[in-house]
């Protein structure tokens, strides 16, 4: 039996929220007829009908403007941005209504929105097509971010963001839409555990210093660890999973096991998420610390041509080059 994709995962997570809740919609350009341009969609307006799973014009910002109005008449609706930088025409529908209706509203009116996201680079893409957006969401008050790195993940975190009170921008990293787990069929990923939204998960435990990643960069991570056996040293992998709510106890927990920390995204290092990230960890864990938190990011550029990418994201040897330097900053 062939393993289950990430895309299958996803696909399987909004087929079984479509059919557990009668409120739940789903709505963007080419989510209905084609199934989406990664396929996400596929077979869902067959099954549900075009009502429910409804092709839009290209205008994110009446896409996303719709989804307020829906939610504000009780539904749940699930919005696909089709690229990442695709989005940001729809970030004053975000930012001023999405995330903020609730609190302008004292908590009568909530909008449970998914805005679904792909987003990030190694696929190849030209301009707009590979950015890395979740800084903006995550610095906007009123939002949860969400970003798996794994197929069972996929199914959970994404069952868990539709049946959210609270908005959620879902974030997919594009290049593992296609990556699968050992032994885990479509069929058996829909038995996965449905979230926890705000939880992180350590993917691999060590000794040496913590690795803090998320989304596409995960596998890197772990690949770096692999490699670092060689070197003697012991890595530890954290997956945050959910960068709003962050989880402080468990990414805390992880550094002061090994008292120095890296943290690994795609995204354009100066005001990212990493940024954030290294800043909580060195105030809960400053007496832990025996080198400042490092970081492992995309250089402060747009996102380069596809031929160039591979220079960009950042790659085993840099994460290997951050931990080295761990290693003197004493």
């Amino acid at each position: 039996m062939s393993a289950a994709t990430m895309v299958q995962a996803l696909n399987a997570a909004l087929r079984d929220s479509l059919r557990a809740d009668p409120d739940v919609h789903v709505l963007g350009e080419d989510v209905g007829a084609l199934g989406g341009v990664f396929r996400v969609t596929d077979g869902l307006a067959a099954e549900f009908g075009t009502q429910r799973c409804l092709d839009t014009p290209l205008a994110e910002a009446g896409i996303l403007g719709t989804a307020v109005g829906m939610a504000m008449y009780g539904l749940r609706p699930v919005v696909e941005m089709q690229f990442d930088a695709f989005a940001y025409p729809a970030f004053e529908q975000l930012a001023s209504h999405v995330a903020k209706m609730r609190n302008r509203t004292g908590g009568a009116v909530g909008l449970p929105i998914t805005i679904r996201v792909p987003y990030g680079g190694g696929i190849g893409g030209v301009e707009h097509h590979s950015d890395s957006s979740e800084a903006y969401y995550a610095h906007t008050p009123g939002l949860h971010v969400v970003t798996p790195a794994t197929v069972t993940d996929s199914y959970g975190l994404l069952r868990a963001a539709i049946a959210s009170d609270d908005p959620v921008v879902f974030l997919e990293p594009k290049r593992l839409y296609w990556s699968t787990e050992d032994g885990l069929s479509p069929a058996e990923v829909t038995r996965a555990e449905v979230g926890p939204i705000g939880r992180a998960a350590v993917r691999r435990p060590g000794t040496s210093a913590t690795l803090l990643t998320y989304g596409p960069a995960l596998p890197v991570c772990l690949r770096a660890a692999e490699a670092a056996v060689a070197e003697g040293w012991d890595l530890a992998v954290v997956d945050l999973r959910s960068l709003v709510p962050f989880d402080d106890e468990t990414v805390c927990a992880a550094v002061r096991a090994t008292g120095r920390a890296v943290v690994v995204h795609e995204a354009a290092g100066f005001g990212g998420v990493g940024a954030e990230i290294a800043a909580r960890v060195t105030e809960r864990c400053f007496h832990h610390l025996a080198a400042p938190v490092l970081r492992v990011t995309g250089f402060d550029i747009p996102y380069p041509p596809p031929m160039l990418e591979h220079h960009y994201l950042p790659s085993v040897d840099r994460v290997l080059d951050a931990v080295a330097r761990l290693q003197w900053e004493q």
